[in-house]
């Protein structure tokens, strides 16, 4: 392999690293998003777009 291809490789594996970190920053932020609005809705908070 050369020194070319092995940068591309590199290059490919470390862009595929942040998208997956991306993916999973997304889904651990959903998960905690979900639970605070339940723990809300639990309070009595309502959400506005319910009300119309």
């Amino acid at each position: 392999m050369s020194s070319h291809a092995l940068f591309i490789a590199s290059a490919y594996a470390i862009t595929a690293l942040v998208v997956v970190g991306l993916i999973l920053r997304a889904v651990v932020d959903h998960r905690i998003q979900r639970r605070a609005l339940a723990e809300l809705e639990a309070r009595g908070a309502g959400r506005r777009s319910r009300r119309g």
